[in-house]
């Protein structure tokens, strides 16, 4: 089996858009060879989501690897716990020690610091437990009450400097089908609407598939029409459009009365030649014929596997440096 290291030159030399991809598809690639390996997971949503997951931690969410519990760091929930692989792949792109490469290629063993689901108190950079649907869209609401209220209480009375004030920091949860058919997500986001929060924000990863097929077999709601009944600001995008998801973050960002919510059109799996946009995509490992045709689908060498390119890390080291 060849290593990471016997390819950590690929990508050299790539900038720009080249990059942002080169980067996107070390998320997916990560996540298809650390199910594989498993034999086990759900690969579907970390390929769809990547390019989302990418523009929020390198654009816009304000958080130090170096010190996981700032506690004005922004909240980053993954609601749809299944699709773990994405947000380890993000903590260990960014530098949190919680989650080496060694620990991505142990994912889904007893005792690892990378289980199924994601597990607050085992990984640094995890907020909130998540896998049962909707819990995670209600401990979001949870956290932009608690982020609310601490700015009433530690900014009260302090002049406008325009640095926002002690408490400053944004909720953001990314929410599948799955989530926003359960019960408990319909009360807690009738109340974030209520409430106003202002600094809550959901991106929903509407690909349309579950588990079990097509949402179409038990859901054919409006989401946008719900949420707007809800007093949320609603937005529809192309989930995989990098410019699209930043001008949607940005705006989502300035709107400050109410929650909002970006619906990103995604393809679960994506760039996978037999399983993107399937309900095959969304769990389990693809097998070695279908990782390897995947990688090739994405330009990527078929015979690498947990493969972080020397240029992906340089990139990531630049935004951490940034800060």
């Amino acid at each position: 089996m060849a290593t990471g290291e016997d390819f950590s030159k690929f990508g050299a030399g790539l900038t720009g858009r080249q990059l942002d991809q080169l980067c996107v598809n070390t998320i997916r690639t990560l996540a298809i060879d650390a199910v594989q390996k498993a034999e086990s997971g759900h690969p579907g949503l970390p390929m769809g989501c990547a390019d989302f997951g990418y523009v929020l931690w390198t654009r816009f969410l304000r958080h130090n690897p170096a010190n996981p519990h700032w506690p004005d760091r922004d909240r980053f929930v993954l609601s749809a716990g299944h699709g773990s692989m994405l947000i380890y792949a993000l903590l260990h792109l960014s530098g949190y020690e919680s989650v080496s490469l060694k620990d991505i290629e142990n994912f889904r063993q007893w005792g690892s610091r990378t289980p199924g689901h994601p597990e607050h108190f085992i990984t640094a950079g995890v907020e909130t437990t998540t896998g049962p649907l909707g819990q995670g869209a209600g401990n979001s609401v949870g956290l932009a009450i608690a982020e609310s209220w601490q700015r009433a209480v530690f900014d009260e009375g302090l002049p406008d400097s325009g640095d926002g004030g002690i408490v400053n920091h944004f909720t953001y949860a990314l929410v599948s089908d799955g989530d926003l058919m359960e019960g408990v997500t319909a009360e807690a986001v009738s109340l974030a609407g209520h409430l106003g929060l202002g600094k809550l924000i959901y991106f929903y990863d509407d690909n349309q598939v579950s588990i079990e097929g097509k949402t179409d077999l038990a859901y054919s709601d409006d989401v946008a029409k719900r949420f707007e009944g809800y007093h949320w600001h609603v937005q529809k995008i192309d989930g995989h459009d990098h410019e699209q998801i930043a001008a949607a973050l940005k705006a989502a960002q300035a709107e400050t009365s109410r929650p909002s919510i970006i619906i990103g059109k995604t393809i679960i799996g994506w760039g996978s030649p037999k399983m993107q946009g399937t309900p095959k995509a969304h769990s389990d490992a693809f097998g070695e014929d279908e990782v390897r045709a995947t990688k090739r689908n994405l330009g990527w060498p078929e015979e690498a596997h947990f493969l972080v390119p020397q240029a992906v890390r340089t990139r990531f080291d630049e935004i951490k440096k940034r800060g």
